[in-house]
């Protein structure tokens, strides 16, 4: 009995041992603000986020806040940057300042903002890259994304630096020029903009001029019940890049995820160049799927609405992040 009780104490205090002379994790990686990355005519301030030890040759992603919203409440509500240490790749997030918008949304309705080599469009294409540069990262693969404002300067991005990014993933956006095509950035938002598919081409392709391709690809994910950006922005954006990518608007894939309808547009060499989301029942803002399953991120919040799926986790899919 006293061996017994000898054998099982020196196994527990063996254990003690390895627990406290084991070494300290290390820690995890944090959100860091780049200062004089380039020109920036727009005035945005440039954080990122790098895993710890992250190799050469990995992709970045380009996440871009709504109103109201910061770099940090952003990468951490979305869940980039937990994919970020799980796939390994690093995370450029523009803020905009107030002294720009008092509520903090990027200028996706001012030409100044808009145009290739001007505002805010150069600002976020200089953070690019000097990331690239930066964490040595494959240029071929830099994808950007955004919510609301951040959505329509995703779009933005993907019409005047289309050499930039492989793909694009517009959250409760706009399609590009839409405030000059309505007169009003919110005639664009509550109502939307009438054009033709060829009409909202015409905008992406003037923003590039010469630009043969290849054109980003794009995802839109919105909800059905937004009633700041209305869901016309996404059948909008979808007749916008078919048009681009010389596709056209009927989907060669209908189905749903996660309860909810997706389709596909496939191009002319049957590229998949246009995915949609429509989230049944959501209003504005990000969709997230907080928990810990392999599908799951982000964290719920004002603007970022549980319904059972993650956008930055399908998005990151569409992309071969993970």
């Amino acid at each position: 009995m006293t061996q017994t009780r000898t054998a099982t104490l020196l196994t527990v205090l063996a254990a003690l041992l390895s627990v406290l002379l084991a070494p300290a994790p290390a820690a995890a990686a944090s959100l860091q603000e780049v200062t004089g990355f380039g020109d920036n005519p727009g005035a945005l301030r440039m954080y990122r986020y790098v895993p710890d030890g992250l190799p050469a040759g990995r992709p970045v992603v380009v996440a871009l806040h709504g109103c109201t919203q910061n770099a940090a409440g952003y990468a951490s509500g979305t869940g980039w940057t937990t994919l970020a240490d799980r796939w390994g790749f690093s995370v450029v997030l523009p803020q905009q300042q107030s002294g720009n918008n008092l509520s903090q949304c990027f200028n996706w309705f001012q030409p100044a903002d808009i145009r290739r080599g001007q505002g805010e469009a150069a600002s976020v294409a200089r953070m690019v890259d000097r990331q690239l540069a930066d964490v040595a990262g494959d240029a071929s693969r830099v994808y950007v994304t955004g919510l609301s404002a951040g959505g329509a300067m995703t779009a933005v991005m993907a019409a005047t630096y289309p050499e930039k990014f492989a793909a694009a993933g517009v959250v409760a956006g706009l399609p590009y020029g839409c405030a000059q095509a309505a007169g009003s950035p919110y005639v664009c938002m509550y109502v939307g903009a009438t054009q033709t598919p060829g009409q909202w081409g015409d905008r992406v392709r003037a923003a590039r001029p010469g630009h043969t391709g290849p054109w980003p690809a794009l995802t839109v994910l919105h909800g059905t019940d937004d009633h700041t950006v209305r869901p016309a922005n996404m059948t909008d954006l979808v007749e916008q890049w078919t048009d681009v990518h010389g596709a056209d608007a009927t989907a060669d894939v209908s189905d749903t995820v996660a309860g909810h309808p997706h389709r596909v547009f496939r191009g002319p060499d049957r590229d998949a160049v246009v995915e949609t989301y429509g989230l049944t029942g959501m209003g504005h803002g990000q969709p997230v799927d907080p928990g810990t399953g392999g599908e799951q991120c982000g964290t719920a919040g004002a603007y970022f609405l549980d319904v059972g799926l993650c956008a930055a986790y399908r998005l990151g899919k569409t992309w071969g992040l993970g």
